[in-house]
């Protein structure tokens, strides 16, 4: 159970920075697959290291952060990001309006996902854009969640909730 925000006490400002930019950098690993795909390297290798970059680096690099920040600077560090996250996050409630964009974002890249690989050839530049639809679709289902506001996360949620 995490302290009272009111009893944790702030790290030093300089190992708050090196402890802060090393845990963001490891959250950030992902970005950097696209880089070592379009590398020359053997298949074996990319595959060992785009499974890094996604699932070893940015838990590796938690660590390193809370062993830089200490527990206090490390819990420090996640509520001032916490509270970020909720100031900058999805409302709760959201309009109609608001939420059938919303609905659009989040089933346009759902559906194209499903069509392109059987009628991709129909489109003429596909083939040449690929990693560009792909991008556009991740960036437009990930918007989506919050256009959607809270109350979706709930359904989403509910949705992997079994229930008697």
């Amino acid at each position: 159970m995490d302290p009272n925000p009111s009893e944790i006490q702030k790290p030093p400002r300089g190992r708050l920075i090196v402890g802060a930019i090393v845990f963001i950098a490891g959250f950030m690993s992902p970005a950097l697959i696209p880089f070592v795909l379009a590398t020359d390297l053997s298949a074996g290798l990319k595959t060992t290291l785009t499974g890094l970059l996604a699932l070893g680096i940015p838990e590796l690099f938690m660590l390193i952060a809370a062993a830089i920040l200490g527990k206090p600077g490390f819990i420090f560090l996640k509520q001032k990001l916490a509270a970020w996250f909720k100031k900058y996050g999805p409302p709760q409630k959201v309009s109609r309006t608001r939420y059938r964009i919303g609905l659009v974002l989040f089933l346009v890249p759902l559906i194209i996902g499903w069509v392109l690989p059987y009628a991709g050839k129909l489109i003429p530049f596909y083939e040449s854009c690929k990693l560009w639809f792909f991008i556009t679709g991740d960036i437009l289902f990930v918007s989506s969640l919050f256009v959607l506001g809270g109350d979706f996360w709930d359904k989403l949620r509910a949705l992997f909730t079994y229930q008697k």
